[in-house]
């Protein structure tokens, strides 16, 4: 009777071998990195967060876990989906590209864990380029901006010296939002703005600080879209 339960358990095991298990481990926990350096250096707008990118590596070697764990062993999945749902996930994901990396490092760990090292290594590698080619071109942005710029300014004054500055420091510019003041004396002007190559933020605050009629200078460094 031993003898059998020990035949029926190694039957529904895959053979891994302990130098599989080391390949297949650290396999996907360099694909995990790979996955969260394009994050990394991919991200747009303000909700970067470190803890999301430490998260896209666990889950890559830990799908490559869970797949070695499963085997062949029908049973063995059925009884991993039983255990997960167990666990519940309350975190938010802010920006919905977000889970296109998570299932990115699902498919990479799952890949690696199953030992179909060509798939995980090639359509890692495509899905960097592709990402890489949409963050360049900026694809699917309404406005290819580089900086906000906000700034308050007194109905008083002439309008030509502050339109001078931005034509003079900017490639592109295009008025977003106009806000007038409840006294009806100041508005508050928003532009999105594309710098030239010679000259930086700091230009262009500093020559707008020095105008007379204007306050309230502020310059947002913006890749993302914005909402107004």
């Amino acid at each position: 009777m031993p003898q059998t339960i020990t035949d029926a358990m190694q039957a529904g095991q895959a053979a891994y071998q302990p130098e599989d298990i080391i390949i297949n481990m650290v396999l996907s926990a360099i694909l995990g990195l790979a996955i969260a350096l394009v994050y990394r250096n991919t991200h747009k707008g303000l909700s970067y967060s470190q803890s999301f990118t430490l998260t896209v590596i666990f889950v890559a070697v830990i799908v490559a876990m869970v797949m070695m764990v499963i085997g062949n062993s029908l049973s063995r999945a059925f009884a991993l989906v039983g255990a997960l749902s167990i666990i519940r996930f309350r975190t938010v994901v802010k920006d919905t590209k977000d889970t296109a990396y998570v299932f990115w490092a699902l498919a990479a760990g799952m890949a690696a864990g199953t030992g179909s090292y060509p798939l995980a290594l090639i359509g890692t590698a495509i899905l960097a380029v592709l990402a890489y080619i949409l963050h360049t071109s900026n694809f699917g942005a309404l406005y290819k901006s580089e900086f906000i710029l906000r700034f308050r300014f007194d109905r008083d004054t002439d309008s030509a010296a502050y339109l001078e500055v931005i034509n003079k420091c900017s490639k592109t510019s295009n008025m977003l939002h106009i806000e007038p003041s409840g006294d009806g004396k100041s508005m508050q002007l928003t532009y999105d703005i594309v710098l030239k190559e010679d000259y930086t933020a700091e230009n262009l605050t500093a020559q707008l600080t020095e105008l007379k009629g204007l306050s309230e200078v502020i310059l947002i460094a913006s890749k993302n879209d914005v909402d107004y």
